[in-house]
This record gives C-alpha cells, sequence and structure tokens, in this order.
C-alpha cells in the first residue's frame, strides 16, 4: 500500500449537524431532529452531496421552509458551514502518515462544506489529489465510487488503503479490492498501520 484514501467527517474533523439545526430553527422551537432528517441526511442530502442541486439552491430550498426562522440564504450558509471542530489527534496522524505515504482524499460532501474545510483547516491543504462526491457524483457507500477512482488514478487496488468511520464505505471499498480501516481513533488507526 502506498496511498490512503482519508474520509473527512469524523477522520480529520468532527461534525456537528445539530448545530446547523439549532441555528436555523426559530427560537423556542425543539424540532432538530425534523430540520436533521430533512436536510442533513437522506435522500436530498444525498442529492447534494453527488452534485445535483446547486449550493444556492440548496441554501434557498431552507430559505424558503416555513419551519426554518427567518434568515437570508448568507445567514444559513454560514451556519451550514460552521459545524466543524478539529478531530482529536488528526494532526498528529496526518503527520505520521504522509511519512511513508501518499495521502488523498475521499469525500462524500458537498462544495460548500469542502471549500469551508480547505480554507480553515490547514491539513485538508496541499494534499495531491481530493475525490470529493459532488465533483464525482457518487457516494463512497457505492463501489462504483471506487472503481472509478481505479479507472481514473491508474493505480492498482492493492496500493489503496481507506480510512473511513463508516462500515458501509469500508464494505463498497473492499468490493472494489481496496483494502480499508474503520476508523474509531486516530491511536487505534496508527497501530493498525505503522
Amino acid at each position: 500500500m502506498s496511498t490512503i484514501l482519508l474520509d473527512i467527517g469524523n477522520v480529520l474533523v468532527s461534525v456537528d449537524f445539530l448545530s446547523f439545526c439549532r441555528g436555523v430553527l426559530p427560537d423556542g422551537s425543539a424540532d432538530e431532529q425534523s430540520i436533521c432528517q430533512k436536510y442533513c441526511q437522506g435522500e436530498l442530502k444525498s442529492r447534494f452531496d453527488r452534485g445535483m442541486i446547486a449550493p444556492y439552491d440548496y441554501m434557498a430550498m431552507i430559505e424558503a421552509d416555513p419551519a426554518t426562522k427567518s434568515s437570508s440564504s448568507l445567514e444559513i450558509r454560514v451556519k451550514w458551514q460552521n459545524i466543524f471542530t478539529p478531530m482529536l489527534g488528526a494532526e498528529y496522524g496526518v503527520e505520521i502518515l504522509g511519512r511513508e505515504h501518499r495521502l488523498w482524499i475521499m469525500s462524500d460532501t458537498d462544495p460548500l462544506h469542502f471549500l469551508f474545510l480547505l480554507n480553515n483547516f490547514p491539513l485538508l491543504k496541499g494534499r495531491e489529489r481530493y475525490y470529493l462526491s459532488y465533483e464525482h457524483g457518487v457516494l463512497k457507500n457505492s463501489p462504483e465510487a471506487f472503481r472509478n477512482l481505479l479507472s481514473d488514478s491508474g493505480v492498482p487496488a492493492e496500493e489503496f488503503l481507506l480510512i473511513d468511520d463508516r462500515p458501509e464505505n469500508c464494505k463498497a471499498a473492499s468490493e472494489a479490492g481496496i483494502r480499508s480501516i474503520r476508523f474509531t481513533s486516530w491511536p487505534e488507526t496508527l497501530a493498525a498501520i505503522t
């Protein structure tokens, strides 16, 4: 293995979609789960992450939703992007892995999140390649995402290792012949690799 595919969410940064949901709800509303199910998971979010909905249109949907408080698209975008914090041990883990392996980013994400992450989390900058769902139109829970990576890169499957927190993504990588480690913490991940 020479190239490690790093997931972003809950591997490099922790993700708190509920903070976004609280931020767009009217004062006194406790319907966080409903907003979360509508915009932060499920088919609508999947379409956004696959590049099928433009960022402006997605923010406009949330702005027009009667369940959300009156806010501009810009205010909603700021709340949408401000859901990340550094993952404990990620900076050190990336430094250690980068000494002996090529590190590529492979993430199910939308353009608003990725732009924010790239500008605010230095450990994401300067990677050799970024495979992002909104650019390729397929999520990592499909083996097709990994087959596309193999075809595009020209690198054989045995040269890759995926580090991802979602078991369904690890399973899809395996179906494409790529070994994976299901991420739970940086110490455990480093121990499994080194």
